[in-house]
Parts: structure tokens; C-alpha cells; sequence
């Protein structure tokens, strides 16, 4: 009886976890198509400044996409 209860438990949660890896992947989707849609532009539409070259560095400007994120060396260090 506990084996037959596990094996449900097993397949309950990996149908659990496949309709959220799904649901992920559908939001992913559909970010990236809207993104293509309108070729970036609505990430760069809360700068509130009248510059778009100047737009990355105001303070502003939630999405800089002049930059390059790099983690300090010591995460990946386990430390």
C-alpha cells in the first residue's frame, strides 16, 4: 500500500512540475515574442530622458542594456 501511495505522490508532483515547467516556458514565449514585436523599444520606454543614447546611463532607466552582468568571482566559489 505505502509503494502504490509513493508512486502516486511521484506522479502527482511531476504533473505538478511539467504545468509549471510549461507555464514558464509559455510566459517566456510570449515575453520574447512581444519583445521582437515592437524591436525593444518598451524597454526602453520608462527613460525619461529625450536622448535614447543617453538613455542606459539616467538614473532613470530600469533596463540598461549597454550592460554586462558578471558575477563576482566568489559566488561561484561556494564561499
Amino acid at each position: 500500500l505505502l509503494s502504490l501511495l509513493q508512486k502516486w505522490a511521484l506522479l502527482a508532483l511531476s504533473a505538478c512540475s511539467s504545468v509549471c515547467c510549461l507555464c514558464c516556458l509559455l510566459g517566456l514565449l510570449v515575453a520574447v515574442g512581444l519583445t521582437l514585436g515592437n524591436q525593444g523599444q518598451v524597454l526602453l520606454a520608462p527613460c525619461s530622458i529625450a536622448n535614447i543614447a543617453l538613455a542606459p546611463v539616467s538614473r532613470e532607466c530600469p533596463f540598461d542594456p549597454t550592460r554586462v552582468y558578471v558575477s563576482p568571482p566568489w559566488v561561484g566559489a561556494g564561499m
